[in-house]
This record gives C-alpha cells, structure tokens and sequence, in this order.
C-alpha cells in the first residue's frame, strides 16, 4: 500500500499568522500557503530551489499596500517578503523562504498610451511581448529586448535593470523608465521620477520614510562620487542594482529610480511604471554571417561594430546544433544554408540594421556586403552570409535565437548546460580574450559548454554542463565561478551584466570595496530590518543580516538526488524541466499550455507540474517506495481484488483524515488538457501527458478512479458496437434529465451523438474495401501503385462519419485506390487517464495489425492529427522502435502527390482563399505538416493562410467533462471566439482536428469544414 504523502514542511507559524491578518484587514487577492502552490514557486530559472512559506497575488497596488504596511508592525518583524514577476530569473533573485508576492496573475493591465508625448503607465505584472502587441497599432514598442519576452514582466524588468539584443542602441531598462509608482515598507505610495533641487530639498522635509531615502540616497551621491565614478565601470551594461552613477541624470536632476531600477525588490514593490516608449523601426534588415570558429566569430564582431549596425548577436555550435534538432529551424532553415565544399558552421554572427529610411538601410547592408565578400577566405573572417529582410522574417530569425537559450537545457545526458556564470560583462574589446581564458577554465575540467550573446555590448552567456545531482560535480559551482570573478576583474568588467545579482550578490562587498557601506545605508533606509528580499545585493548593517552564498542556498540537485536513479530515468520528462518558464507565454495565439492560459494558476502549467511531481517522487522516495515497482504492482494487480483498499482509502480522503500531497498534484494534473503543447514548444521537452499518465496509474492504485474515466477510456470499445444501433446512446447523451445526472454523478456534462448515416454502408455503397496483406497482393499494378489506406479513429469514424467518406470521395475523385483499415481501437484516450497496463495492450494490438500493412509498402495516412501522432509518440514507449508502425498524417502523404494535384486546378472558383486553424498537437509536434497544407492547396490553385490562434479548449473529452468545462469554454474565449465569429471568415475557416471542430459547435453552434471536405466540395461545383 502506498503510504499517505503527510510529511512536508507546513507554514511556518508567524507567516500563518501574517496570512490571517491580511485576510482580516481585506486584502483583495489570492493567498495561498497550500504546499502546491509553495512547491512551484520555489524554482525559478536558475539552479536554486528555496521553499517560500505561501504565495500572495495581489489584485491592486491597495493590496501591496496593505501587506507592505503590516509588515512593517513589530509583531512581524521576521516576515520576509519578496516580489516576484515572471519567474525568469537565473541567479535566484525572487526566490525566499519568506512570503512571495506575485502580482503578475491580476496587476497586469496596461493602463493608458499617450501617442503624442510617446509613454506609457502600466501595471507591474504586465508582460514586456503584451506592452509591445499593445503599442503596435500606434507605431511604438518598449524597447529593451530580452530571450524571455514572452513571459517576463516590466516589474520583473525594473527590478533587474534587464536589457539584452540592441542594448548598444536602446539600453537597459532603466533608461527608459520615466515614473515609478512604488510601496514602501510601511505602506507608503511614492511616484518617483527625475526632480530638480527645489523639489529635492523639499522631499528631505519630510518627517517620514520617504524623506529619509531622499536625504540618505542625495548623501551618499555627494559625499562619494568621486569613489563613485572611480568603482562603477563605464560598460553599455554598467551595473544593475543600487547605481550610484546614474542617481543624477545628465540634466543634474536628481533620480530615485536609479536606485530602485536594478533593486530585485529589495527596497519597494514596483505597483505601475511609466515607460518613454519609441518608434517601430519602418525597415529592418539581418545579415546572418557563418564562421569555420567560434573564436573567429567573436574577433571579427569587433571589426563588424565599425560598420554601425544595431547590434550584433553570436550564437555557437552548439547552440545552433540544439535549434536544428527543434522544431523552429523549420522556419529559418533557409537562410542558414550549407553550401557544398563550406565548412561546417561553428559560429555565427547576426547582424541587424533598422531604419526608417529604406534606401539608406540598403546602403548600409551593401557596405557591410562588400565587406565580406572581401575577407572571404581569409583567416579568422567569415566564408558566407545570407540577408534578411522584413521584420516578419527577421523576427522568425531572432525567435529560434531566443529558443535556443532554452534549448541548451535540452542537451542529452545527465550534464545540463546551466546559468550560474552567465551574464558577464566586459569591454567589447576584451571580449574574445576573456572568452578564451573563460573556456580555458571550463576545458580545464573536461566541461561541455554553449555560449550566445550580445558581442556588441561585451556580454557573452555562457553555460557549462553539470549534472547538479552529483555533489561532486555540484562543487564545481564555487571553484568555477571564483576563477570567472578573477577573470572578469582582470578584464576590466562585471560579473552582474544583465541578469541581476541575487544570490551572486556575495561577490557584491568585494567589488564595491569601500563603497559597500554605503550600500547597506540605502537598504537600511528603505528596510531598517532586513524583510525585503533579503540577502541579495546588499544587507544593512545590523546583526544576523548577511548577504547569500552561492554554495549555501539549497540547489535543484539536492532534492533531485533523494529520488533514486530508476525512478528519475521512469519521470525524466519531469526531471529535466530546468524552469525557463516558456510554458507561461502570455499570448492567447500561442497554443503553448492552454491550462496556464485558462486559469493563471502556476500549478497548471508544465514548469508547475513537473515541480509537483519532483516533489511527489522525493516525497516517495522518503516514504520507502519505490515508483517503478510500484506501478509494477499496480499493472499486475486485481481490478476486484484492490477494491476494497481503495474504497477505504479514497473514503478516508473524502473525511480528510490525513494530508496527501498526491492529491494536490493530482489536483494539478487533472486540469491538463493532455494537448502535448508542452512536448513540441517547450525547450525541454517537458512532456506533461506522458508523466501524468504515470502519476495517475500509480494514483488510482491507490483511491477510486472517478466513473468518468471508465466511460472515456472504454469508449474506443464499446462505440463499434453502439453504432449499431445508435438511437439509444444519442436520445441518452441528448436527454436533459440524464444530462442532469451524468453531470453530477458521472463528471461529464454532454457527449457527441454517433452518426446514422453508418460507415460500413457507405464504405460499401462506394466499394471501398478493408485492407490486408492478402487483399493488397492481390490488387494489380495500376490499383498498388495508386493505393492509399486510411487508419481509422474512434471520434471521426463514429462521431464524423461524413468526414471519412469525404476523404475517400476525395482521394478516389483525385485517381487514388482507396482501402480502409479496419478498426481498432488506438488507445489514446487510455493513456491520457493513466491506464497504462490497458494502453499498453492496445499499442501492442492496434501496431501488430498495422504494421503487417504497413510492410505492404502501401502507405497508410490517419485523419485526426492527434489521434494519428499518437503512432509516433506515445506508442514509442511501448513499442520498439524498428516495429512502430509509419501512419502520416493526410497532408505528410498528400503534399507529396504533385501531380495528381495539378492536375485540378480550382483558381477559377468565386472563393478561393481560405485561412487554416491547426489542431494543437498537430502545430506543436508536427510543425512541418502545417506548411504542407498550404503546399497541397498552392497547387490546386488557392490560397491557405495560417491562423493564429491558440488552443480550442476541447482536447479530446476535456471540455466535456463537468470539473473542466468553465475552463474549456474560457481557453476558447482566448481566441477562438473572435476569429470564428468574425464576419469575415464565414465559409472561409477550415479546421483539422475533430475536438476543435466539435467545440465550435457546441460553443457557436457553427459546423467548419476539415480542409479535405473543402477542396471535395470545390472539386463537386468545378
């Protein structure tokens, strides 16, 4: 029996107390100090793993009011608190064993534009691509650019100082920062933005908090700036973090921001900023430059910055290597070409001009052009290039350079690549000798690496690889990284250059020296006892307050390494989840984790699950279990015969007798849609369906399954036989009275009707026959080399038959011999609940038949994308390999009949531009294929667009069953809604996946055709 999950570390006693008080004075938002929650926000993007005592998610800067002030009541004077935006960072910066204050799930508006002066106020939590996408339509955007756009938040940005590509020509954060709205410890809300004297010494009147920063701040300013302008370096980077260069600006004013900006909230809380913002560039153009070194790429930046681009990127092999093995290379793959005799490509520079002058950025590429064609073949200079140019293709260029960041993470073996010496700075200049003494020291100790970055401002990210779960190879953090510092000191530079300081804030007293003191006078100002992030970047100097050390904070690999090897290897596709935060993209188009999307709730997403269930094998591990053999035990055990041990159990759990941790991440579990975004867009391949699956056989060996489960994942069976006679099934399913019951007692709230138009009758009625080997032998020449099978599903077979007899009209009409496999069930719908010991026997069933088809030669295509890449993926783990049997998708086989397809030319129809909206599974994991349908309808003479639009809400039965259908209906709200509705697009939107399909019209009552069903009824009015 496995033991109940009870031992973890409950809230500590005082933060209890704390929650309870705000609750008492109205604090508005979430408080959460449920471990689930604890659990997921103890990791950022970094090697660090501290567990805060709860989560607070404030609704309004009132909220952030409420707490800052009674923090600051003697009674808490040990609560620590730390803000927290989009988890993004890589040196532990939000990380505490105090309370997190998150305020990117509702303080994430963007409050006003002003088009004429060109600013912007908007919320902390707002996400920088979700500023940008809203200042599009007045022709600006937030300039500072990061890899982490998507997710990370302006306050998040503020409060690291953050920049990256183009900070040569747009700086960091900070320098765009016109106002901060802030809450002081106290509760004190102050606007601080560039003031002059009179305003400065009126502000030092005050007999209050605000007042003492202002005369302690202009102090330390007047009394040291000699020091000042000695110690801070003079880099395109300077320093994130207390800058006491910058605390007046060119025009001699006075600016507090330049303290805040960089304060990774150790001094305030961000609420609103006020952001210059800038003009969109009109043209752009990328020269992408390929070099036989990686050394050779980082001394000919340095030449290449003399023909005054916008900034200059360099990506390694490594690197580059990780982004051609993933799915986004598609999208760029031309212009890295590799032509014959060239060697092979070990860096890259990417060259980037903006203008808003077409003929004068051509002039500049033309230059730079001639440039290299003449050190062509010279040694250490580049041996081809290719240009680009259009925002919209650029872009697709700086996409993979910001996936690839994450994509090192995804290297094979136990060895990682990871940030913890990544972001130094130094003079351009001195750049590549400081980079081949920094590979020298990772040479030394036999280190794989990769390294990316911007060669332009000096900084280069470079990221060793070490397995963190072995404590000799974790020591290594310390040696390395003190061997850097000397380094970075030698060359003039930083070790902090662009991602904050936290807990590499130890090295912080040793390069401010003198100046160190007056660091901790500004934190004691703001937070006389240490409450606000404490231990990063400075301490003020009172007793017990000490800045954190790298190898003290607890890492990843220290938990990770109390799970046994077999069962890290058995939950890999959780293990390897390294925190980069990809799953929290913001944009409602993106179909990357619709539950995240859905409910704004960490735990439901693909970083959150895989920390749950990290916790969940540790937590195991320390019960005495062992999660291999136990799914073992489950697989082998008797449905009857553990029914009583689970009756009493899940009966115990309905009186919460006792705390389970596994029903938290059960919790989380169950509200994944199991769509297998997270596998194909997430840099690790975090697979989420794949993992739950397990947890939830292991679960179930425990506590009943719901009665849900049994109808989803026996239907593939009982459904052949229900169509039969379907008339009972549909009046059941269409009943208000059972829908009532089903509703409450069964978890589902309706389900498709089975079509009376039968396919077995219309397969006869057009002579389509079964396909077997013997059938197959026997067809002539002509009818073999033609022939075509089609792999049949449970949902389109019996839910859309009229489909399936449509692809056949189609495929035949196009001159193919059409067969039809018979049916089995596929198995999905098993593995997506976790009955693994039945998927597995279905897998095994379902590839015998088609694989003897398959050895035919005759190629077999499936119609429901997911259904269909279920051959390819989750069959891989029971199947091997070499017996897998091959089932394309319809467009993978169709795109490849070019002549058949000429042969029908449909450009003459009144429509003929139609727009495509992909299944998530299909765009995510089988990338490619989207692009194939427009190929199949190009060459029958229309036009497919791509549709952006993120994920549908169905997934299968998800949106059906009763504790998901809010959620559902609110994921298709996302962008479904608009774009189906839309006028415009009457008759026009075509759909590839059944689910999808299905949930427009039970949500908008509208039936959208699948692609193939168009082109049948513009081939029937030819």
């Amino acid at each position: 029996m496995i033991p109940r999950l009870s031992q973890v570390e409950t809230t500590e006693a005082i933060y209890l107390q704390f929650i309870e008080a705000l609750q008492k004075a109205g604090f508005a938002g979430d408080l959460n100090q449920d471990y689930a929650n604890r659990i997921v926000l103890s990791t950022d993007n970094s090697i660090y793993q501290m567990l805060p005592q709860g989560v607070l998610y404030p609704k309004s800067t009132d909220d952030l009011v409420l707490i800052a002030k009674l923090a600051d009541e003697s009674r808490f004077a040990e609560v620590k608190l730390s803000a927290r935006g989009g988890g993004t960072g890589t040196n532990g910066q939000s990380l505490t064993d105090g309370l997190i204050v998150d305020i990117s799930k509702h303080m994430n508006q963007v409050l006003e534009i002003n088009e004429e002066e060109r600013w912007v106020r908007v919320q902390g939590g707002v996400v920088k691509d979700q500023l940008n996408r809203a200042l599009k339509p007045y022709g600006f955007f937030f300039a500072p650019e990061l890899s982490t756009s998507n997710r990370a938040t302006v306050g998040g940005m503020i409060n690291t100082d953050a920049s990256g590509q183009g900070s040569v020509m747009y700086g960091k954060t900070r320098d765009h920062v016109l106002e901060l709205n802030s809450v002081l410890l106290g509760g004190e809300l102050w606007s601080s933005k560039p003031i002059s004297d009179e305003e400065l010494s009126e502000i030092k009147q005050r007999d209050d908090r605000v007042g003492e920063i202002h005369r302690l701040v202009d102090e330390v300013f007047t009394e040291k700036k000699d020091l000042i302008d000695a110690k801070f370096p003079k880099l395109n980077r300077c320093l994130t973090g207390y800058d006491l260069a910058h605390i007046r600006d060119e025009a001699g004013r006075f600016n507090l921001n330049s303290v805040l900006c960089g304060g990774e909230g150790s001094l305030a809380f961000i609420a609103e900023a006020k952001l210059n913002v800038l003009p969109i560039p009109k043209f752009a153009a990328l020269v992408n430059i390929k070099y036989d070194s990686f050394e050779s790429s980082l001394r000919d930046a340095t030449d290449l910055m003399e023909w005054n681009p916008t900034s200059i990127e360099t990506i390694d092999s490594k690197v580059l290597n990780l982004a051609m093995g993933d799915i986004i290379w598609d999208t760029v793959s031309a212009y890295f070409p590799q032509e014959e005799g060239e060697p092979e490509i070990s860096g890259i520079n990417l060259v980037e001009y903006t203008s808003d002058d077409e003929e004068s950025l051509r002039a500049d590429v033309a230059r730079l052009e001639e440039h290299l064609k003449s050190v062509a073949g010279q040694a250490g200079k580049s041996f081809g290039f290719s240009v680009v140019y259009g925002a919209g293709e650029i872009n697709k260029v700086w996409a993979m350079r910001k996936k690839a960041v994450g994509l090192l993470g995804n290297a094979k073996g136990q060895e990682r690549p990871i940030p913890f010496v990544e972001d130094t700075a130094v003079p351009p200049e001195n750049l590549a000798d400081f980079i081949m003494e920094f590979r020298k020291v990772l040479d030394d100790r036999d280190l794989a690496y990769g390294m990316f970055g911007h060669v332009d401002a000096g900084v280069l990210h470079v990221r060793p690889a070490i397995d963190m779960k072995d404590q000799l190879q974790e020591s290594l953090i310390r040696d390395i990284t003190d061997e850097v510092v000397a380094l970075t000191v030698k060359y003039k530079g930083l070790l902090w250059g662009e991602h904050g300081k936290g807990v590499r804030s130890e090295y912080a007293p040793e390069f401010f020296g003198e100046l160190y003191p007056e660091l901790q006078r500004i934190k004691g100002g703001f937070d006389p006892r240490n409450q606000m992030n404490p231990g990063k970047i400075a301490t003020p100097a009172i007793d017990g307050a000490e800045l954190l050390k790298i190898d003290e904070v607890p890492t990843r690999g220290q938990f990770d390494r109390q799970i046994n090897s077999d069962t890290r290897e058995e939950y890999k596709e959780a293990m390897f989840c390294n925190g980069n935060g990809a799953c929290f993209n913001y944009d409602p188009n993106d179909a990357m984790c619709p539950s995240w999307k859905g409910t704004r709730q960490r735990i439901n997403s693909p970083k959150g699950r895989s920390s749950l269930i990290r916790e969940w094998l540790r937590l195991m591990e320390q019960n005495g279990t062992d999660l291999v053999e136990e799914a073992k035990r489950v697989k082998a055990s008797s449905f009857i015969a553990s029914l009583p041990k689970r009756i009493k159990n899940t009966l115990a759990k309905k009186k919460e007798e006792e705390y389970d941790f596994s029903h938290e991440v059960h919790e989380s579990m169950m509200a994944c849609l199991a769509c297998k975004s997270c596998v194909g867009q997430c840099p690790i391949k975090v697979n989420v369906p794949d993992f739950r699956a397990r947890f939830l056989e292991v679960y179930y060996g425990r506590y009943l399954r719901p009665a849900k489960d049994y109808m989803v994942g026996s239907l593939e069976y009982m459904i052949p036989w229900l169509s039969k006679f379907p008339a009972p099934y549909n009046w059941a399913m269409q009943n208000k009275a059972l829908k009532a019951i089903f509703r409450k007692h069964a978890g589902m709230v309706d389900s498709p009707t089975i079509c009376t138009n039968g396919l077995i009758a219309g397969m006869k009625a057009r002579g389509v026959e079964f396909a077997s080997p013997q059938l197959i032998k026997s067809l002539n020449e002509e009818q073999r080399s033609n022939a075509v099978i089609i792999v049949q599903d449970a949902f389109t077979s019996y839910f859309e038959t009229q489909l399936v007899l449509d692809l056949v009209d189609l495929l035949s009409g196009l001159g193919f011999h059409v067969l039809l496999a018979p049916f089995k069930p596929n198995g999905k719908p098993l593995h997506v609940h976790g009955f693994m010991k039945a998927f597995e026997k279905a897998a095994e069933s379902n590839s015998a038949m088609l694989k003897e088809l398959d050895n035919t030669g005759v190629p077999m295509i499936g119609i429901d994308p997911s259904m269909t890449l279920t051959y390819r993926q989750e069959y891989g783990y029971v199947i091997p390999e070499k017996d897998l049997p091959k089932v394309q998708l319809i467009q993978e086989w169709l795109s490849n009949q070019k002549d058949k397809l000429r042969a029908f030319d449909l450009a003459n129809r009144p429509t003929t531009e139609f727009k495509l909206m992909a299944h998530c599974t299909e765009k995510t994991n089988a990338a490619p294929s989207i692009r194939m349908w427009q190929q199949i309808y190009e060459m029958m003479g229309l036009t497919l667009d791509i549709q952006a639009v993120g994920c549908c809400g169905m997934s299968g039965t998800y949106g059906h069953e009763t504790q998901n259908v809010e959620t559902s209906r609110a994921i298709y709200q996302l962008s479904w809604a608009e774009v189906v509705n839309n006028p415009e697009n009457k008759d026009r939107l075509l759909v590839t996946g059944y689910s999808c399909r299905s949930q427009v019209k039970r949500i908008d009552d509208q039936q959208l055709l699948h692609p193939i069903q168009k082109l049948l009824s513009l081939l029937k009015d030819k």
